[in-house]
């Protein structure tokens, strides 16, 4: 089957038959990359409930709240699975700090997005190498710039598919699931963080505020990516 179909058939599907067919398709040329958001714990239980080897990978930036270790580990405990930790180049990074500081980051958008790139695409470029699609937890309601978002996308920027299982849930039926399936979570979102990455580029929001207020906040919510989820990510038509 086409991708351009796999796209077509797969719209509107509930995840866990996205994920099956994900699957059923690309085999061991699938992996999951998570950021042990809430929206990735709900597809961690899938995969580990269904039984699927499907790889785990995810980012350490090197900047994580001590919490998210702390998950990492709650997590494998409770699937049985292993989740792989990518790291950033430690010559990149000195190179970086000793450039243009430990927090050069805040200074401009495009200092951010070179520490993201250092921190975060680079990794992720050679956790996803030996594969020919990757999951990933977005969904379109998060920020302005997913709006667009399917649930199957020819990830240029990787070369490869991506999958997103979950792009038409709302945060309602997240929720929903992590309290009935008891699946674990982050200890900060009860603390008002809906998304969480970076310790020094996160804050807890105002019930008032977006999903995604607190990322990156100092900017304007159109430059709101890391550039792991940024266009160039072009539909199948």
């Amino acid at each position: 089957m086409s991708i351009d179909n796999l796209q077509s058939d797969l719209a509107g599907k509930d995840p866990e038959t996205v994920l099956r067919r994900a699957w059923e398709t690309f085999g061991e040329g699938l992996v999951f990359a998570t950021s042990l958001a809430a929206e990735d714990q709900v597809i961690t239980e899938i995969i580990a409930r269904n039984k699927w080897s499907i790889p785990l990978v995810t980012l350490d930036t090197g900047r994580l709240f001590p919490e998210t270790y702390t998950l990492i580990e709650e997590t494998e405990k409770r699937y049985g699975v292993k989740i792989q930790l990518f790291f950033p180049d430690h010559v990149a990074v000195e190179n970086l700090v000793a450039q243009k500081g430990v927090n050069s980051f805040y200074q401009s958008v495009e200092n951010r997005k070179e520490c993201c790139r250092i921190r975060k695409l680079e990794p992720l470029k050679r956790a996803l190498s030996p594969y020919k699609a990757w999951i990933c937890g977005l969904r379109r309601e998060q920020s302005v710039t997913r709006l667009g978002t399917q649930v199957v996308e020819q990830d240029t920027l990787n070369g490869l598919v991506k999958i997103n299982p979950l792009i038409e849930w709302t945060e309602e039926q997240v929720w929903g699931v992590i309290a009935a399936r008891k699946i674990p979570y982050h200890p900060l979102h009860d603390q008002g963080y809906p998304s969480i990455g970076c310790a020094c580029c996160t804050r807890a929001v105002k019930k008032t505020e977006s999903l995604r207020a607190g990322r990156w906040w100092w900017e304007d919510p159109e430059h709101k990516e890391c550039g792991l989820h940024a266009k160039p990510v072009g539909s199948l038509s």
